[in-house]
Order: structure tokens, then C-alpha cells, then sequence
């Protein structure tokens, strides 16, 4: 430890501004008047109606107890694409404090957490109208890296050939290389970072919608941090696009980019090539390229939300609940009527725990006995002893109640 820090004092260096323009990184929407346009606005208005539809189909309550699901859902996709696999079910572990014996496991488990955190911080309006500025770009990455363990906050650097800090909130103080692509010069983050908040600011809806696939590319173009650029833009287009469509946190681009994570890396490739002739738009990027992202990001999106319409189908979700709460109750793990209480709760989205004896039709001793073990199997829910009780999907059920939303544990 005391090596690294003297490493940070070695590493004071004035911050290089080579002057490049910013123009270098137009276009960063797709014109309106272009040939791609059009079908990408009809996309964003399939998203946002397919969003709303899948929201408003369900009672409140369950729209909490799924996004605290799809919270590590998101998480684990969002990791995945980094190379790091923590499944859900150790995701879970981690936020009750339960970390793995191993080490490397156990800081896994520590940045899952992190990131989770961070979600739910957006989940509660934090980054509103902000989610593309600087101080919300740089406050996303401050709040994921300041939860990190110490061991993930260091990247080897190949010029220097050593280990150097990553600085919660803090952009680069070097050059970097990615694939094939020299990002800018760190000086000049600062004045590429406000244009970028001016070109995604107070924007229309279908544009707004646009540029969280847009805003995306060019944020990793842009590289602002030494290390977490990845996850700090899938964050950044998840609070636009919740801030757009109000989405719920019921369904994750994550996921959707995870499952086809060759041709999202390939996509984000193909963004940073320079325009290709008079009909390739007007900025120095290619326009058609950065559409073709957009529509990709936006063909993922509604792809994730149908698939989150299939599960939560309320014959289906119930029928699901059902088959897991009958075989609970034959192994003698679950009292009797557990299943017509979860079946009432899917339905009205709540229940005082003072109903549940005369909707069962049982006394308040066994009423209390249901509820219990129901809540021990953490498929139930309550912010305290009065507070009514809500559905819950723990990660170790997913493969049951919401199969395929992510890999089973093996």
C-alpha cells in the first residue's frame, strides 16, 4: 500500500492540452433532416410506447420489488461486458454483507455492490436533466470508484510499465489507447466534455431518446477516465433513458448489450472512424455509423422490454409462483394457503398484514405462521412489523419465477 501511494507523488505531471477542436467529435446527434432519421425516430417511439405499456401493466409495488431484481440483473450484464462474472446470486450475498472467503471473489463482490448503489441512486431521481453533464458524468464515476475496494483502483500503464492510481471523480492525467482509437489529449477533456453537455441538453423527446445511444459512443470516444468508462456510460444511458421514458428500472440495456456484446464492441468500433465522403453527414465522424449504433442500442432496448412483457404476463408470473409455492409446500417448507397469499399480493401489488387471516380465511396465529416463512424466504417483503407486506424476487428464484433473466448458478 505504502508503495502505491508513493507511486501517486511520481506521478504529478502537467496535463497535456494539444489544442484539438471540437468539432473532432461531431456529429454527436444523428440530423434530423438525414436519411437515418426517420427510422430511428420510429424506433424511439416504439421503445417509449412498449416502456409505458410495460410499467403502467403493473401494480407499483411489484415495479419496486422488480427493479431491486433487475438492479443486479444489470449489474451482472453491465460487469459481464468487463469481464468480470459475479452472478446475481453473489451479488445478493454481498448486499447483505455476506462476502466470499476468496479475495479476488470477494472484491468482485465489493464492486457489483458499488455499482448496484450507484443505480439505486439514480433510481431516486439523483441525476435528473443531468445524467449528460459534466458534473453528473463526473459524479457517477466518483460515487461507482469510491466504493471500489483499493485493489480495483489501479491500471497497469503500458508506457510506464507500473500500476498507477484511478481517482474517484477525477479525469485522466494521460493519453490512452483503446483498440485502435488515440483518444484526445486529457487537457482538452474540459472543453470536449461541455460541448457534450450542450449538444445533449433540452432535447425533445425523440431525440432525448436518440442520444442514449448517441451520448453513449461518444462518451467512451471521449475516454474522460483512466478506468470504469464502460460501466460509467451504460449508468449515464440508463438515467437518460429513465429520465426520458420513466422506465421503472424494470428492464436493463445491459442485458440487452451483453448478449451481443461482439457486435456491440464492433458497433462502438465503427463509430470512431472519420466521415466517408459528401453523404456520410457533415462532422468529422461518420454519421451513418453512429446511426447505425442508434439503431442497434434502440433494437436492444425494445428487445429487453418484450422480453420483460413475457415474464411478468400475469397468467405466466402467476402460474410460475404457484408451481414453486405448492412444491415448497409438499417438502414442508412452506405452510399451507403460502401460495394464495402470494397470488392476492401479485395482484394488488400489497396487503396489511392485518388481512391476511380473513383473506386466507385462517386464524392470526397461522396467519402470522405464513407470513413468517414467506418473509424467511425473502419472497415477501416489509419495510417494518405494520408496513404492508410486497412481493419480493430474490436472485435464487430468478431461474424459477423469471427464468432467463439471467444464466443459472452453476
Amino acid at each position: 500500500m505504502s508503495d502505491k501511494k508513493a507511486d501517486i507523488k511520481e506521478d504529478i505531471h502537467p496535463v497535456i492540452d494539444d489544442g484539438e477542436d471540437v468539432s473532432l467529435m461531431e456529429p454527436l446527434l444523428v440530423s434530423s433532416s438525414g436519411p437515418h432519421h426517420g427510422r430511428l425516430a420510429d424506433l424511439a417511439l416504439e421503445l417509449a410506447s412498449k416502456s409505458t405499456g410495460l410499467r403502467k401493466s403493473l401494480p407499483s409495488p411489484i415495479v419496486t420489488a422488480l427493479s431491486d431484481l433487475v438492479r443486479s440483473m444489470n449489474c451482472y450484464y453491465s460487469n459481464l461486458i468487463e469481464g468480470h462474472d459475479t452472478h446475481p446470486i453473489e451479488i445478493e450475498r454481498a448486499m447483505t454483507e455476506n462476502y466470499s472467503n476468496d479475495p479476488k471473489q470477494r472484491n468482485l463482490q465489493l464492486e457489483a455492490k458499488a455499482h448496484i448503489n450507484v443505480q439505486a441512486w439514480i433510481d431516486t431521481g439523483a441525476l435528473k436533466d443531468r445524467a449528460a453533464s459534466t458534473d453528473g458524468i463526473l459524479e457517477l464515476h466518483q460515487k461507482f470508484c469510491e466504493l471500489l475496494p483499493d485493489e480495483l483502483l489501479w491500471i497497469d500503464d503500458p508506457q510506464l510499465k507500473k500500476l498507477v492510481p484511478v481517482i474517484p471523480g477525477q479525469t485522466r492525467d494521460r493519453y490512452v489507447k483503446v483498440g485502435q482509437h488515440v483518444a484526445i489529449s486529457p487537457g482538452a477533456l474540459p472543453r470536449f466534455m461541455a460541448r457534450f453537455e450542450r449538444a445533449y441538453s433540452g432535447l425533445g423527446k425523440v431525440d432525448a431518446i436518440l442520444a442514449a445511444a448517441t451520448a453513449h459512443h461518444r462518451l467512451l470516444w471521449l475516454h474522460p477516465f483512466l478506468d470504469g468508462n464502460g460501466r460509467v456510460a451504460r449508468l449515464m444511458s440508463y438515467a437518460m433513458l429513465d429520465d426520458v421514458l420513466d422506465t421503472g428500472g424494470i428492464w436493463s440495456i445491459a442485458r440487452g448489450l451483453a448478449r451481443k456484446e461482439q457486435a456491440y464492441k464492433q458497433h462502438l468500433a465503427a463509430c470512431d472512424i472519420e466521415r466517408r465522403g459528401d453523404l456520410d453527414g457533415r462532422g468529422n465522424l461518420s454519421e451513418a455509423a453512429l446511426a447505425n449504433f442508434a439503431r442497434f442500442f434502440l433494437e436492444a432496448c425494445i428487445d429487453q422490454v418484450t422480453f420483460m412483457e413475457g415474464l411478468v404476463q400475469p397468467d405466466r408470473l402467476r402460474s410460475r409462483i404457484l408451481i414453486w409455492a405448492e412444491e415448497e409446500i409438499r417438502t414442508g417448507s412452506l405452510p399451507i394457503k403460502s401460495g394464495q397469499l402470494l397470488e392476492a399480493i401479485l395482484y394488488r401489488g400489497e396487503l396489511p398484514r392485518g388481512e391476511v387471516g380473513g383473506l386466507l380465511g385462517v386464524t392470526d396465529r397461522h396467519a402470522r405462521r405464513i407470513t413468517s416463512a414467506l418473509l424467511d424466504k425473502g419472497v415477501l417483503s416489509s419495510k417494518s412489523i405494520r408496513a404492508p407486506l410486497r412481493l419480493a424476487f430474490p436472485a435464487t428464484l430468478a431461474s424459477r419465477w423469471m427464468p432467463g433473466l439471467f444464466p443459472d448458478q452453476v
